[in-house]
């Protein structure tokens, strides 16, 4: 008899159980989609409808079992994290967060199921397409950044080390395909390295809600080479409710709330001296906190639907 240490472990079993389960449904449906001769009574499609009926209700189960999974918002995902290393790579606890909250219903109707069996990254496979998913931290101090000393540098420590800390748990973080495509670079790539970005996830947002008014902006080309990955969410909105994100856009989801004056993208993305940076780090700070605060409500809710 196997004995579980925690409930996380039990959980873990079944989930795996459930995969095993809908791996053998897809393998009996492809099966019959291929060897099973169309007929006029219906008897082949009957059969194929019976085996997604009987998948979606596995992916039922494995959607009640992750809503009871525990997400603590108030953990640093640095503390897990070996040292100088990247938490987006290297934070188990990170990982498995981004697991538990992504893994649910998408906008098009369809279980967006990730598994963690993937190395570092998230997977999933099934008719939609297979995708390899990596972290991104969304929120930074830019304590780091050799440009921002002259001003980071007229804050106290302990300042700055907290708004490190609020940046650095679950509100902070989000997922992106990870895998290249064309040999050309990822979104976090992208973002991370264009000078009208600077790696503001606010800026970043800006381009995704133009990318659904098929309008340019700087990541065009990288959020076009990805439009699969967009089309899950059907629109912007859809994109916005699904990382739960609406503290960064007004009520309609017709405008990005931005945490720095927005120029259209036509001066630098940084704060230029220490009163705009402070605007900017309180802008952030309430966004991280809102966004915590926003997925603590969300698990609760699944576990009062769940019961």
């Amino acid at each position: 008899m196997v004995k579980y240490v925690d409930e996380d472990s039990w959980r873990d079993e079944q989930i795996f159980s459930c995969r095993k389960t809908i791996s053998l449904i897809e393998n009996h449906i492809q099966s019959a989609s291929l060897g099973m001769k169309d007929d006029f009574d219906g008897t082949k499609d009957r059969f194929i409808n019976v085996l997604l009926e009987a998948k979606e209700k596995i992916y039922l189960e494995i959607d009640e079992l992750l809503k009871a999974s525990e997400i603590d918002t108030d953990f640093n995902v640095y503390s897990d994290t070996p040292k100088g290393k990247d938490p987006d790579s290297f934070s188990p606890t990170l990982r498995k967060y981004h697991y538990v909250l992504w893994s649910k219903y998408l906008p098009n109707g369809k279980y967006f199921f990730l598994d963690l069996d993937t190395p570092r990254l998230l997977h999933h496979k099934s008719e939609l397409g297979e995708y390899f998913l990596s972290s991104d931290a969304i929120t930074h101090g830019y304590s780091n950044v050799k440009k921002m000393a002259r001003i980071i540098e007229q804050i106290r420590p302990e300042e700055v080390q907290e708004f490190d800390r609020i940046c650095s748990t679950i509100g902070g973080y989000i997922i992106f395909p990870a895998k290249r495509i064309d040999n050309k670079m990822t979104i976090n790539g992208a973002r991370g390295c264009s000078h009208k970005i600077q790696d503001r996830f606010d800026l970043t947002l800006e381009c995704i809600r133009r990318f659904y008014k098929n309008q340019f902006s700087p990541l065009t080309e990288v959020l076009d080479r990805y439009s699969r990955f967009f089309d899950f969410f059907v629109d912007f909105k859809g994109y916005i409710e699904f990382f739960l994100l609406q503290d960064l856009v007004t009520e309609d989801c017709s405008e990005v709330l931005f945490w720095h004056p927005f120029d259209n993208f036509e001066g630098t993305a940084l704060p230029q001296d220490l009163e705009e940076y402070l605007a900017y780090k309180d802008n952030v700070i309430e966004f991280v906190k809102s966004r915590n605060q926003r997925i603590r409500y969300s698990q609760s809710k699944q576990k009062e639907n769940s019961n």
